[in-house]
């Protein structure tokens, strides 16, 4: 599989009223580095603080994921739009700040494990017992079609 122009077309229309469209930035000093216009999109102005809101509100359904803070908060505030329950697997030793917001947008926050790797190994656990679904920090064509807005 592979994603098209389309997919990313579908992926903005179901974003709409979900997240901020974030401006374009021009960048004199990476223009002047690259020997043309480069301009930056400021996602650090979203609603979550980065672009992953974009891919988790585009795959959102009853979900789990595991993440050390973006993508944590990106799937929270996504659930939490669309009143589905989420449940966001982090580290032991996720920044307190994160695991705050991810809770504070709704979702129930499992602290488990001393690295990702871990974390995603009980994330995996829980959709088992629960039959949710597992939604992919980045490998995830729908996540990456979202992000890619």
């Amino acid at each position: 599989m592979s994603l098209t122009l389309k997919d990313f077309e579908l992926a903005k229309k179901r974003l709409e009223g979900i997240v901020h469209k974030t401006e374009l930035c021009p960048s004199t000093t990476f223009s002047n580095m690259a020997g043309g216009e480069v301009w930056l999109k400021c996602e650090n102005r979203q609603k979550t603080g980065s672009f992953k809101i974009r891919g988790a509100a585009n795959k959102i359904g009853a979900v789990v994921a595991s993440s050390a803070g973006n993508h944590a908060q990106g799937v929270a505030y996504a659930a939490h739009s669309h009143g589905i329950p989420a449940t966001i697997v982090m580290p032991k030793a996720a920044p307190i700040a994160k695991v705050q917001a991810t809770e504070g947008y709704g979702a129930k926050v499992v602290l488990h494990g001393d690295c990702y790797d871990e974390a995603y190994a009980r994330a995996m656990e829980i959709c088992e017992q629960e039959g949710a679904t597992f939604l992919h920090p980045f490998d995830d064509y729908e996540v990456m079609a979202g992000q890619g807005t």
